[in-house]
């Protein structure tokens, strides 16, 4: 009975024990304690947000487009040894100002003139005059120009070339290059010292400019019959002719040459203590030099064809002495033909002094 009262006793005290363990302790407490153990359950889960810089990681795929880029020109570096039309430049004849190749400028200038002569057979072919479309008084036929017989009164004569080199025609050819070359020798002396002097001092250019003017605007032909007056001997007559039609030309162009001349040179010059004197003889002349010979040739063609008219007055020989005599007995043939020998040796003479300009000048494309 006593041990029952105890462990009944004990029972009661635990019981009461356990009571007031209840009361002290706060009445969520024991269901939050879970929970609150569960937080930092979650807690700890959150540290699976550290994935994202896992997917921050991935995001450097995007350097992927940069391989993608640097294959482009990989495709532009392998279309190099084969065609690549969006570098080449286009074709000539679809850009302005392109220069065809020389070839093709040497067919183009052959076919421009078999067109021309075809174009002149067509109109004068035919054995009589009333065959033809223009009377042979006025144009005769290629083959009456080159191959052909004529009549001088009741004698028939043959005119063709080699009747021209039996009437000298060296020897005219030889005296009228002479006479060119007196005349333009002094146009250049003159025209080029005087151009670059005006070219360099604008007062000096404003002087003359009235008297450059005049000389550019008379008539050529009417100077013909005071130059006769001026100079008495008949090959000093000719050459001050040459001169005096050429000269304004020449004076001309070169004062427009050195006026071209960028002023950063001359600044430059004298910014390194150049003087007057040294700009104009190192720095303005040599980069006129180029169009002053341009000028020079072209002006060379054109006293050619003033000597023709110098040498039909008071001349012995020459070729436009035979071109007036065959006016005269009415060999139109032969003044025809002789036209020719003037071009060719026009185009001949031309084209020797671009040759030597452009080796001169080798940085000038444009020559």
């Amino acid at each position: 009975m006593a041990t029952a009262s105890v462990d009944a006793a004990a029972r009661v005290a635990n019981a009461a024990a356990a009571a007031t363990t209840a009361a002290s302790a706060p009445p969520t407490a024991s269901g939050a304690e879970p929970a609150a153990t569960a937080k930092p359950a979650a807690a700890t889960a959150k540290p699976a947000a550290t994935t994202k810089p896992a997917a921050a990681t991935t995001k450097p795929a995007a350097t992927a487009r940069p391989a993608a880029a640097t294959a482009r020109p990989a495709a532009t570096a392998a279309a190099k040894p084969g065609e690549h039309p969006v570098l080449e430049p286009p074709p000539w004849w679809k850009t302005l100002r392109a220069e065809p190749p020389t070839y093709i400028r040497l067919l183009l200038a052959l076919g421009f003139i078999a067109a021309l002569l075809l174009l002149w057979w067509y109109f004068t072919h035919g054995d009589q005059p009333e065959d033809r479309i223009v009377s042979p008084s006025k144009l005769p036929s290629p083959k009456e120009v080159f191959f052909s017989y004529g009549k001088v009164g009741q004698q028939k004569v043959h005119h063709t070339f080699s009747e021209l080199l039996d009437r000298d025609l060296t020897g005219s050819i030889a005296a009228t290059l002479l006479r060119v070359v007196k005349g333009m020798a002094w146009a250049a002396l003159v025209g080029v010292t005087l151009g670059i002097v005006a070219g360099s001092f604008r007062a000096i250019a404003a002087a003359l400019a009235p008297l450059l003017i005049f000389l550019r605007s008379v008539p050529m032909g009417a100077l013909l019959p005071l130059t006769l007056v001026w100079f008495t001997q008949p090959e000093q007559q000719k050459a001050m002719f040459i001169f005096i039609a050429v000269v304004p030309f020449v004076f001309s162009d070169t004062l427009k040459a050195v006026s071209l001349v960028p002023q950063r040179y001359v600044e430059t010059a004298e910014t390194l203590g150049a003087s007057r004197r040294q700009i104009i003889f190192k720095v303005l002349f040599p980069l006129a030099l180029p169009d002053i010979m341009t000028s020079l040739r072209f002006q060379f063609g054109l006293a050619l064809g003033y000597i023709t008219l110098a040498e039909a007055v008071n001349a012995s020989s020459g070729l436009g002495f035979m071109i007036n005599n065959g006016q005269r007995i009415g060999l139109n043939e032969q003044t025809y033909l002789l036209l020719f020998v003037i071009a060719m040796i026009a185009f001949a003479i031309d084209y020797t002094l671009r040759i030597l300009q452009r080796g001169l000048f080798p940085y000038r494309k444009d020559l």
